[in-house]
Parts: C-alpha cells; structure tokens; sequence
C-alpha cells in the first residue's frame, strides 16, 4: 500500500460530513436544514400539549379526558347532536369518536339513541348530570386566560389566526376534509 493512499472503501467525504453539519447550525436559521423549534406544526403541537396541561387539573375534577369535554361543549352548546355531526366538528372519525361517545354514557353524563325519523342517525343527548356538569366547566377559559398571560381578546386573535391556517391547510390537503 502506498503511504499516502487511502482505503479505497472510504469516501473521502466522509471526514468533511462533521465539519459541514457543524457548519449548517452556524448558519442563519432561514439558510439552514430546518430544526425543530423552526416547525409551525411543532409550535402549534408543542402549545396543545401546554394547554390540555393547564386543563387537567380541572378535567380531572370533571372527570372528563379532553376530547370528552370537546364532546361535552358541543353538546352544551347543542344538545340532541348526531354522532356525525359531532364528529365533522370534532375533525374525528367515528371509530375514535364512538369510544369517547360510550364512556360519557357509561358515566352517565349522556345518552345514545336512534333517531326516531331516521334510524341510520345516533342522537346523543345530555342526562341531568351531562348538564349539571357544564357549570364546573367555566373555570376552563379563565385557568387559560391566567395561564397564558393573555387577554381574552389576544387569544381570540390568536384562535382565528390559527383557524384560519387550519382552514388553508384543510383546503389544499388532497383528500380535503
């Protein structure tokens, strides 16, 4: 073997890979291989788990899982929903939403029925104690206000902004929504 050779297995771009990241990360952020904190979608994930934080404590006094109070809202907000019809709002499948569904029967925070004009329809409706619970819900928006260090109309801001990218998104996904 000749003293200068290489092994002719190795690429010789090998030994400047190390040198070339380490370069990467020096570069400004809109000239660089994208990280983490870079991602709106990470953002936006990142501050949902914040907030079912913030929540828990009063959801777990309801007794209720996030996606269940979801169901619950809209419920409050109207009550007698089809199954679809809470599914479209929730942005859920049935075979997701069907379980949440039966454990808010099963605690006897609401009911399933078949409608009575179409049969092929679910109408869930809310018990005593599905209403009676709304009330210790209240305390959800103001946790997120203090929490947050916002006013309500900042995040109501924010909530738009963010509807609005959703809503974009939904409409240039192939399979929409």
């Amino acid at each position: 073997m000749i003293a200068n050779s290489r092994p002719i297995d190795k690429d010789p771009r090998a030994d400047a890979a190390p040198a070339a990241a380490a370069t990467d990360r020096e570069r400004a952020p809109d000239q660089a291989e994208p990280r983490l904190d870079d991602f709106v979608c990470f953002a936006i994930y990142s501050a949902s788990h914040a907030i079912n934080r913030v929540y828990k404590p009063v959801l777990d006094r309801l007794g209720l899982t996030y996606p269940q109070y979801l169901a619950m809202v809209l419920l409050w907000e109207k009550d007698g929903r089809t199954v679809g019809e809470i599914g479209e709002r929730l942005r859920l499948e049935s075979n997701t939403l069907t379980p949440v569904l039966k454990r808010l029967q099963a605690a006897g925070l609401l009911t399933r029925e078949r409608d009575v004009e179409d049969e092929r329809q679910v109408r869930i409706r809310l018990t005593a104690k599905g209403r009676e619970l709304h009330a210790g819900a209240a305390a959800m928006r103001e946790r997120l206000t203090s929490a947050a260090r916002q006013d309500v109309e900042e995040l109501t801001r924010l909530r738009g902004e963010v509807c609005a990218l959703r809503d974009a998104l939904d409409a240039s996904a192939p399979s929409g929504r």
